[in-house]
């Protein structure tokens, strides 16, 4: 297995979101395609922005808490037809056992926790790729105005994550990011 990070949620000019996982120990990567909610939950989990009322996947953690247990990794296990497999790791105090979710619910969790997050061989193998140089973030396009000055796009976040507008602020908190890494 190798361990990934998530190197950061995309969307595509088809408008479609996806997820890019990177080897920690090499330089492939793994875009998978998801939905839209589960890329805004993960920028959300990344970020480690609690919106005002728990969403599925603070529920989620909240319901594996309350059974004593704690997740302990997740697996990108399968590619089959073009869908992606993902299994969840939780440890309890008698044992560990598996569950099996859709890679971005899994990915939504663990970056909520900290948790590792591993690709089989055979997947990284059949779908990741070294991507060639430095290109420009797939969110590049969709960033908001390069003007702003970082007090206004941090109040503009802190606004969206008020109104569950968790697009918007994913796109806003990438934009900090960028802006904060530049200065």
């Amino acid at each position: 297995m190798i361990e990934v990070k998530v190197k950061g949620v995309f969307m595509t000019q088809a408008q479609a979101s996806g997820v890019i996982l990177k080897e920690i120990k090499g330089n492939r990567t793994l875009p998978i395609i998801i939905g839209e909610y589960e890329a805004q939950s993960i920028a959300l989990g990344l970020e480690n922005i609690k919106p005002p009322r728990p969403i599925t996947h603070d529920l989620t953690l909240n319901l594996i808490e309350a059974a004593s247990c704690t997740l302990e990794s997740i697996i990108i296990s399968e590619l089959k037809e073009n869908t992606y497999y993902a299994i969840i790791r939780l440890q309890s105090s008698l044992e560990t056992f598996e569950v099996d979710a859709r890679p971005s619910d899994a990915i939504a969790l663990a970056v909520r926790t900290g948790s590792s997050i591993f690709v089989e061989e055979e997947v990284m193998a059949e779908a990741g790729f070294i991507p060639e140089g430095d290109e420009e973030s797939p969110l590049g396009a969709d960033l908001g105005n390069e003007d702003d000055p970082i007090d206004k796009i941090e109040k503009e976040l802190k606004q969206a994550v008020e109104n569950e507008d968790y697009e918007k602020a994913a796109i806003l908190r990438d934009l900090l990011k960028q802006r904060r890494s530049a200065s």
